[in-house]
């Protein structure tokens, strides 16, 4: 398959509340409409995650991110544009995102992916999608896809077949939090 058909067939899953297994700049994740609450519930069932624990997003760029959080504040704006490995950055207030896929205090992680199928997926279905590591909760994360366990790629809808061997930088993303007053602390590095 080629690129381009790999993300026509992730779309269609995507836009019938479906679940993908898909490569992105850091790890194997799994996906789902961003958007669709149902989907979201599938995808903690999967990772047999609680969902006091919420999930990351993926947003094409910074015109996708303000539509899904309150504020985009000039120092995450600097964080982006400067920082160069996968950075992704928890917002104090989300916004036109379902209640289930946010963490207890309102707040969401969102990252924008330099990756050539997780941009060209993001452009086509015009909506964040989730990306939460491809394993169950607690377990180690799938660098290349010969570790995702089989009863998670059993229970996606569909599987990219992209490059199942490698990820460019197999190490997730760092993760900083940003608070009301647009102070940074750093999660995870």
């Amino acid at each position: 398959m080629s690129l381009d058909s790999d993300v026509k067939e992730a779309l269609d899953v995507l836009r019938n509340g479906g679940t993908i297994l898909y490569p992105t700049d850091t790890i194997w994740g799994i996906g789902c409409d961003a958007t669709n609450g149902k989907a979201i519930e599938r995808v903690y069932h999967i990772k047999e995650r609680m969902q006091e624990k919420s999930l990351i997003i993926l947003v094409k760029d910074l015109e996708m991110l303000r539509n899904y959080v309150k504020e985009v504040p000039e120092t995450a704006e600097e964080l982006i544009n400067s920082i160069k490995d996968p950075l992704t950055i928890i917002y104090p207030e989300a916004r036109r995102l379902p209640r289930n896929l946010l963490a207890p205090d309102g707040s969401i992680a969102i990252r924008i992916p330099n990756h050539e199928f997780c941009q060209k997926l993001l452009d086509a279905f015009g909506k964040p999608i989730t990306s939460t590591s491809a394993n169950v909760s607690g377990a180690a994360n799938p660098f290349v896809f010969s570790t995702i366990v089989q009863p998670i790629k059993d229970a996606v809808d569909y599987i990219v077949p992209l490059k199942h061997q490698t990820i460019p930088r197999p190490k997730p993303s760092t993760i900083v939090k940003l608070d009301p007053a647009g102070e940074i602390r750093v999660i995870r590095n």
